[in-house]
């Protein structure tokens, strides 16, 4: 559903985008994570039609974004990380809006309208205000324009940010949902739990370009798990242990004659993931700095 291939984009000296690859078909939902500054906004930027890249190019079902923009976003939804909603209208009236934009008016736009608002707990506010909602329900329309028309490409940035568990909790069913339905989704965040619950694959972004592609368990394979280990005897009460094994690290516990009360191996995950970024880009930065 979406081919990025190559994507450049420069400021100054500064590269937002460096060589950017990343493909997502339909009924994929990709968790798009990594540090700020790793070009993910900005690759969502370009996707929109808000940024024009300096090279590379990018394709929605097949169909040339740089050269076939408007019909390429009219198979697109977005919710972007900052708010873009008219506060003086109604929920409703906002939706309406988005609604014409996608080309659905009449009986078909009412009924999308009516779906969306009810997919995300949204039909009892939807003649309030926006400018009259809590940050959560704000949240929650703004991903509603994105999702009205059913479009088969979601960009959502960091869709839940600052969000209360009843706006997380609706956002995420509703991804689950248009996912199941056939649509591709790519889902920024830092919050990397939404990213298990909603059974994503991941694509790790660094320095402006796609640096792992994958599963979590393939992505966090060749990472150290944790072994806890908890005694009745007197010394050390309970015992970490970094393991790529802990089997055989259990074992080599048990033959010094300790008694374990509880055992509890801890498989590495996203939050493991993301330190051994952290640890890669100190080693590079330090390559770097003892190399000048």
């Amino acid at each position: 559903m979406l081919i990025a291939e190559g994507l450049v984009k420069r400021y100054g000296s500064r590269h937002a985008l460096d060589g950017f690859d990343l493909a997502v078909p339909a009924g994929e939902i990709v968790g798009l994570i990594g540090h700020n500054g790793a070009g993910k906004t900005t690759f969502v930027e370009i996707v929109a039609g808000l940024v024009r890249p300096d090279a590379g190019r990018i394709s929605i079902a097949a169909l040339d974004v740089l050269r076939e923009g408007r019909a390429a976003r009219r198979l697109l939804g977005v919710a972007p990380q900052e708010l873009a909603l008219y506060g003086s209208a109604t929920v409703r009236e906002n939706l309406r809006l988005f609604a014409g934009l996608a080309g659905l008016r009449g009986r078909r736009g009412v009924a999308e309208i009516t779906q969306v608002l009810d997919e995300l707990c949204l039909t009892a506010v939807a003649d309030r205000p926006v400018a009259a909602l809590s940050g959560g329900q704000r949240r929650r329309v703004q991903a509603a324009t994105a999702m009205v028309g059913s479009p088969p490409l979601l960009l959502l940035d960091e869709p839940t940010a600052g969000a209360d568990p009843e706006t997380r909790s609706a956002l995420l069913g509703a991804v689950r949902a248009r996912a199941e339905a056939g649509a591709a989704v790519v889902y920024t965040t830092h919050y990397l739990p939404e990213l298990v619950d909603l059974g994503a694959t991941l694509a790790l972004a660094r320095a402006g370009r796609i640096i792992a592609r994958g599963t979590q368990d393939e992505l966090t394979r060749h990472l150290p798990g944790e072994l806890r280990v908890t005694f009745a005897d007197a010394g050390e009460p309970e015992l970490r242990r970094a393991t790529m094994d802990p089997g055989a690290d259990l074992a080599a516990l048990l033959a010094s004659g300790r008694t374990p009360v509880s055992v509890d191996v801890r498989r590495p995950g996203l939050d493991d993931l993301y330190r051994s970024m952290e640890g890669a880009e100190t080693v590079a930065r330090t390559e770097v700095r003892d190399a000048a």
